[in-house]
């Protein structure tokens, strides 16, 4: 990965400093579970400089944007270029405050406390991706102020209190106008170091194709990449809704070609379908049928 960073021109004192980080804080041998290599790689120098500079600096990270812009590929990302173990932790109303840091629980013979995962990423110097973050309630977010605070300690009622591990970080992702979602407030806000996510490049997603897809064929790599810009600006348009963006959905339709589907049938299953307005499905469908002829079979596709 810190050759990944080199090609993608990251700094050499930004990538010499993670070298030293990672140095000065080994993870655990127990750990090496959680330290996971990311499905995908990251494309972008200007935002992994300010990624990793903050995570360098010790600041917690707040990743915001729509869809698609790569949130939580740059959170596991950064996990793994800094050689941390992580937590992952998606918000919603049930996540609480005994969730996140522990609660007591019966082993068979006494009352043990069960660390929660922040606790445990707190303890053992990992990164804590608080994934749509915005969706946590206020119980919840009485624990982060705790944790995010110049103070960095957890009080555990009828335990103790610790001290959290210098190498922790924690990196939060929101997007806006989801349902349940609802402003951060000013305090949490000012915890984090906030990133703007910008949407993919063309170029950048082109690259991204060729790494996940290394058999499929340039001039396919190029009108999957102007498919998704045609339903972003569709999209941006108001002509269709945010569903049609999906490059999840568009990379599950590739995967579903390799494996014997036509273009039509997998596209249909990874993006179109995805619409449950009828109208709105058949805009899309015309749409992708301006790029991918529907009836291709695979060979078409891959070398």
């Amino acid at each position: 990965m810190l050759d990944f960073l080199s090609e993608e021109k990251v700094s050499k004192f930004i990538i010499d400093g993670i070298k030293e980080y990672r140095q000065k804080y080994p993870a655990e041998e127990a750990l090496n579970s959680r330290i996971v290599r990311p499905r995908y790689p990251y494309y972008g120098h200007e935002v992994w400089e300010e990624a990793a500079s903050a995570v360098l600096s010790g600041a917690n990270l707040l990743l915001t944007g729509p869809k698609a812009t790569g949130k939580n590929v740059l959170a596991e990302n950064l996990a793994y270029v800094f050689g941390r173990p992580v937590w992952n932790i998606s918000f919603h109303i049930n996540i609480d405050a005994s969730y996140l840091i522990g609660t007591d629980t019966f082993d068979g013979e006494k009352v043990v406390f069960r660390p929660g995962p922040v606790y445990q990423c707190a303890r053992c110097g990992g990164f804590g991706v608080l994934d749509e973050i915005n969706m946590a309630k206020n119980e919840a977010l009485v624990v982060l102020h705790e944790i995010l605070d110049y103070r960095h300690t957890i009080d555990i009622p009828g335990y103790d209190s610790i001290k959290v591990n210098p190498a922790t970080r924690f990196i939060a992702t929101m997007n806006y106008g989801y349902a349940g979602t609802r402003e951060l407030n000013e305090a949490l806000t000012s915890r984090f170091v906030v990133i703007s996510m910008p949407q993919i490049s063309m170029e950048n997603l082109q690259k991204l194709l060729q790494h996940t897809f290394p058999s499929l064929k340039k001039k396919w790599i190029q009108q999957f990449a102007l498919l998704f810009d045609d339903l972003r600006r569709k999209a941006e348009a108001s002509e269709v809704s945010e569903r049609a963006v999906d490059l999840r959905g568009l990379m599950d339709a590739i995967r579903l070609m390799q494996n014997g589907l036509s273009a039509g049938e997998a596209l249909n299953m990874g993006i179109t379908n995805k619409s449950f307005d009828p109208y709105e499905r058949n805009l899309i469908r015309d749409v992708i049928k301006a790029r991918i002829p529907q009836n291709l079979e695979n060979q078409y596709f891959f070398e």
